[in-house]
């Protein structure tokens, strides 16, 4: 098996720096109703769906600048309407090709396997990584 090969074979797991892994714990449990499955000294790993991401403890901070993480949900609206009455705040984008409105921007085409567009929606974890939520438009 080559290199690529093994890449391409293997699960793609998300790492999350926070600088105080104790306040992440708190954020995620209290906002995003999620607890770690599994924890050692400077690390938190959850599990969505038949993913995995990790929370790590860390001494850089996240830029912000691009999208860390994302969930594919099949209701954005009732997810956003959710999260936003756990204090939740979304990102305002107003760019060419992209703004938001009560939160949620209608993104044109998309990966044509998985379907004509997408509807996103982003917001900050606690430590300040952009977090996304999309919903395809079949």
């Amino acid at each position: 098996m080559t290199f690529a090969t093994a890449l391409a074979q293997s699960d793609v797991a998300t790492r999350l720096p926070a600088q105080d892994l104790n306040r992440a714990r708190r954020w995620y449990s209290e906002k995003l109703g999620l607890d770690p499955v599994e924890e050692r000294p400077g690390g938190l790993r959850y599990k969505c769906g038949d993913t995995y991401f990790v929370v790590f403890q860390s001494v850089g901070k996240p830029s912000g600048e691009s999208t860390q993480m994302a969930w594919e949900v099949d209701d954005i609206e009732a997810v956003v309407a959710d999260l936003t009455s756990r204090g939740i705040d979304f990102e305002e984008v107003d760019s060419p090709g992209m703004k938001t409105v009560n939160g949620i921007a209608d993104i044109d085409g998309n990966y044509p396997s998985k379907g004509r567009g997408e509807r996103g929606a982003w917001f900050r974890d606690g430590e300040g990584n952009l977090l996304g939520i999309g919903q395809v438009i079949r």
